[in-house]
């Protein structure tokens, strides 16, 4: 009986590693025939890989004993040309929590370009509806509900009837003796299940104060100055009266840093009226309205770009036939035109030599 051995996984990081494409047909023994022997041993191997196994070159030759990186690099070029794989970076996350994951998208049965651009199109249009795709999971997640962040899962299923054993607390706290001669006695005559009601002590109104969630940032801006500089010190009067100028302030656009250090800077040596000094420079010194930003369109920003397999330049899927750039392209176009010019001289000088052999026969007696 034949052992099959399977080989080594190396797994990639969350997000990154070999994604498959949808719509392959089931493995067969001569997948990869029309291949030559190295892209057909690279292949075969890749395939076998699970999804979300390291697929940078490095780790392939660590894995593959007969080829070193650069055989396993140009390899990966010829499959990429052979439309059975494209290397990609998808943009994962959102707002200023983004990152670049890097993956290669495999394909068992090879397409032609027309198919790999519409496929990925779509990709980016599914990356954009869920950008969180591939981001690493929270704890949570991994972890289940009330596990704890760097503990094993292990640790927190053995912690948990310790958890449950502990006592809840008792929902009404007994009471104090100077508590208790305070609450009513029941009448004599009143049922034992009616409640006693003890009667409510009035408290006194207090006129509520606004608070400092109340205040404005331009008003706490203001009332702020004094502590930066003494010379600056305003009153509450004071503060109201130039809240709105320094609101003009923020609705341009600064914060309240840029706003304290445009008001203390350079001051002279003595301010007789900080109110009137402040309300010249507020007027004075006010920054320019800027045009707000256009809008970009979601959809404008491609979340999946294509890269090279011999360079690694991005670009558009369609941008990129065959998975290469166009030096790349034309180098190897180019290559592949010098080889077929060899060959093609080779061959011209075998007929050549052959033409000189039938020549000689009919030259001898």
């Amino acid at each position: 009986m034949r052992t099959r051995i399977l080989p080594r996984v190396s797994e990639a990081k969350p997000g990154y590693g070999k994604r498959s494409a949808p719509d392959q047909r089931p493995p067969h023994a001569d997948d990869f025939a029309l291949l030559p022997e190295r892209e057909r041993y690279v292949a075969g191997f890749v395939d076998h890989l699970p999804d979300g196994a390291a697929m940078n070159v490095k780790t392939l030759a660590k894995q593959l004993p007969l080829y070193g990186q650069q055989a396993v690099g140009s390899a990966l070029t010829a499959l990429s040309v052979a439309g059975h794989l494209r290397r990609v970076r998808c943009l994962v996350g959102e707002g200023e929590q983004v990152r670049w994951v890097f993956r290669t998208f495999w394909s068992r049965t090879a397409r032609d370009n027309e198919w790999w651009n519409a496929y990925l199109d779509a990709e980016d249009h599914r990356a954009v509806a869920d950008p969180e795709d591939g981001a690493v999971p929270g704890a949570g997640a991994v972890l289940g509900t009330g596990a704890v962040p760097g503990v094993r899962p292990a640790l927190c299923a053995a912690a948990e009837p310790w958890a449950r054993a502990v006592p809840e607390a008792p929902t009404t706290a007994p009471l104090s003796p100077r508590t208790r001669a305070q609450v009513p006695i029941p009448a004599p005559g009143a049922p034992a299940d009616t409640p006693a009601t003890p009667t409510p002590t009035p408290v006194p109104a207090v006129p509520a104060q606004p608070g400092p969630g109340c205040l404005s940032p331009a008003y706490l801006a203001l009332a702020r100055l004094g502590r930066v500089d003494h010379r600056l010190a305003l009153s509450a009067a004071d503060c109201e009266a130039l809240e709105a100028r320094a609101t003009e302030w923020l609705a341009r656009g600064v914060s309240t840093d840029y706003l304290t250090q445009a008001l203390t800077a350079g001051l002279p040596a003595r301010v007789d009226s900080p109110v009137g000094f402040l309300r010249h420079r507020l007027k004075d010194k006010i920054p320019p309205a800027l045009p707000a930003a256009p809008d970009i369109p979601t959809g404008s920003a491609r979340r999946v770009m294509v890269e090279c397999a011999q360079c690694g330049t991005p670009g558009r899927p369609d941008a990129l036939p065959d998975g290469l750039c166009r030096p790349c392209r034309q180098a190897a176009h180019g290559a592949a035109l010098a080889t077929d010019a060899v060959n093609g001289h080779a061959a011209g000088r075998e007929v050549r030599a052959y033409v000189n052999e039938l020549r000689d026969l009919l030259k001898a007696p």
